[in-house]
């Protein structure tokens, strides 16, 4: 991946069958493992090139939650604007 697994940077991992995501990244004193499953659904994944994407923390933040972050739809459109 030709990055510094020191440095700052987030490893995501989706597990076979898209219900699972595995995040991976050194917090300066140790390396942090976080897993989440999906109960329904599955994570939407970004296309890679090279086998690595580039996510903001906005669309990883979405990603987790199940959102797709290509498309998000506000959960409640306003009903009256001033």
């Amino acid at each position: 991946m030709r990055q510094d697994p020191f440095g700052g940077a987030v490893y995501a991992f989706r597990g076979r069958r898209g219900d699972l995501a595995k995040l991976l990244w050194w917090d300066g004193q140790s390396l942090v493992l976080h897993a989440k499953r999906l109960e329904r659904g599955r994570f939407l994944w970004p296309a890679t090139a090279d086998g690595v994407a580039v996510l903001t923390p906005a669309q990883l933040s979405m990603l987790l939650e199940g959102v797709d972050w290509r498309h998000p739809i506000r959960s409640s459109q306003p009903v009256l604007a001033w």
